[in-house]
């Protein structure tokens, strides 16, 4: 059954991915036999996805946005809950099923030159999705030459031959890219795309990616730390903090009225072009983000938080509430 064809029999207004009470811990050992404990990389996570929607995963280095990723594209197995793709769980899926979701579901790594196999040109690197699934040799050809041009690297006879040292760091992201696209799939998941890439070339790539959302009707999620990049492309914003999603709202709706006090933090530390600001004192909490192994009880923000409740914050695990319509926020304060 083509993708095509299995897409049109699912429900137009059914999510196409959900997460269901997500969990995705790895135990930590010493010395290989002595149980340490385990990292909640991703703790208790729930969202639902549309098809053709644009969303953004927010957060710092640490708070479980790329295990979350890697979660969804299968890579981790989940410790509890589950993610369900086009109403099918993926607990449920098999060995075969599996390998056809991921055919369904595209990734753009972090780091272009360290995601492509130096020893193999560029046509090689975007036939080999399509033999593994079984695509045919002109068809193979036909699809390499029309994701090249798809992705900007025309004409695609100046790339096709080219190994990826021999390619800039633009340059080898728009392969990156194109193999996430080669095999069509209904989910991309673009993890920190543009963090490795000199600026000239960032709004270059956001823009590509955009553009390539929009052309497609792809379900685009994108993980970044940077709320600045988003603006322009997102629909919905979800922001994570020490494996948990704390916020949820429309871009818009988020970035002009943030309400939990992370997000007011995060925004807070956001360089501001209008120089009349430039030393306006921001306030941004200090300290670290906790320890994934060892989460502080009660809302995990509290030790950083400026308007922390004693006796509240620190022992009550704060749910989603709504303080603005359509609006969450995993805060005490909105109760």
């Amino acid at each position: 059954m083509s993708h095509a064809t299995s897409a049109a029999r699912v429900d137009a207004d059914q999510p196409l991915v959900e997460a269901r009470d997500l969990r995705t811990w790895f135990e930590l050992r010493q010395w290989g036999f002595m149980r340490l404990g385990s990292v909640k990389a991703v703790d208790g996570v729930n969202f639902s996805l549309r098809r053709g929607e644009s969303v953004a995963f927010v957060g710092e280095s640490g708070c479980g946005k790329s295990s979350l990723a890697r979660t969804l594209l299968g890579l981790h197995q989940p410790t509890e809950g589950d993610v369900i793709f086009e109403g099918q769980s993926m607990a449920r899926l098999g060995r075969r099923g599996m390998r056809d979701y991921r055919a369904r579901v595209g990734y753009v790594q972090q780091d272009p030159f360290g995601a492509l196999p130096p020893f193999l040109d560029v046509r090689r690197i975007l036939a080999e999705p399509l033999k593994i699934h079984g695509v045919g040799r002109s068809e193979r050809e036909r699809r390499i030459r029309a994701v090249l041009e798809e992705v900007r690297l025309s004409p695609a006879d100046d790339y096709l031959r080219k190994f990826p040292h021999m390619l800039s760091g633009g340059q080898q992201q728009r392969v990156v890219i194109a193999r996430a696209l080669i095999l069509e799939p209904s989910l991309l998941i673009a993890d920190e795309p543009v963090s490795m890439l000199d600026a000239s070339v960032r709004v270059e790539i956001l823009d590509l990616l955009y553009r390539i959302q929009q052309r497609r009707e792809l379900t685009l999620a994108f993980i970044t730390h940077d709320l600045s990049t988003v603006r322009h492309f997102a629909d919905r914003i979800f922001v994570m903090y020490a494996g948990r999603i704390v916020e949820t709202a429309t871009v818009n709706e988020l970035l002009d009225h943030p309400q939990h006090p992370y997000t007011q933090a995060l925004l807070a530390a956001l360089a501001d072009p209008d120089p009349d600001n430039a030393l306006e004192l921001r306030e941004v909490p200090g300290g670290e983000a906790p320890s994934l192994l060892n989460p502080p009880p009660g809302c995990r923000f509290h030790p950083r938080c400026p308007k922390h409740m004693p006796g509240v914050c620190d022992v009550e695990d704060p749910e989603n509430f709504e303080p603005r319509p359509g609006h969450l926020s995993a805060c005490l304060l909105h109760r």
